[in-house]
């Protein structure tokens, strides 16, 4: 999910290119206003711990663009495109590392599991919102 920091700085167009000359494959994707109900539905693990609201207010402040993204070890290709979550740990060259600078304004969401992947693309996209589409260029990346 590219989270509103994005949309705000006008980032949307550079990081989707960035997962796309990956070999990222785009399956499913769409700009939303997230409700404070689905914001709490997707950060349910961290409810009660202190930057729980905050991240609620941050989700919920402007449109997002959430992607569903296929690809042979996704999760991890896309978590190491991402960089680390505290941006001063991020490396140069990731997208936290040449675009974020305060962890509490993270511009990126990246499932950690596959598991996490499936609950949340659940929660933002019904299933015919999803194209799985034959992609010319399987195999060269």
């Amino acid at each position: 999910m590219l989270k509103p920091g994005v949309v705000n700085r006008r980032l949307v167009g550079e990081v989707i290119s960035r997962l796309e000359k990956k070999g990222l494959k785009i399956v499913g994707m769409k700009m939303m206003h997230v409700s404070k109900e689905l914001a709490s539905a997707h950060y349910a693990e961290h409810q009660g711990k202190p930057f729980y609201d905050g991240l609620v207010s941050y989700i919920t402040s402007g449109p997002v663009v959430a992607l569903v993204l296929q690809a042979d070890d996704c999760v991890t290709l896309v978590r190491k495109l991402c960089g680390a979550t505290k941006p001063a740990e991020a490396a140069p060259g990731t997208i936290r590392g040449d675009y974020c600078t305060h962890t509490e304004r993270n511009i990126i969401h990246a499932s950690d599991s596959d598991e996490s992947a499936a609950r949340e693309i659940s929660l933002w996209f019904k299933d015919e919102e999803i194209f799985d589409w034959n992609d010319c260029e399987d195999g060269w990346y």
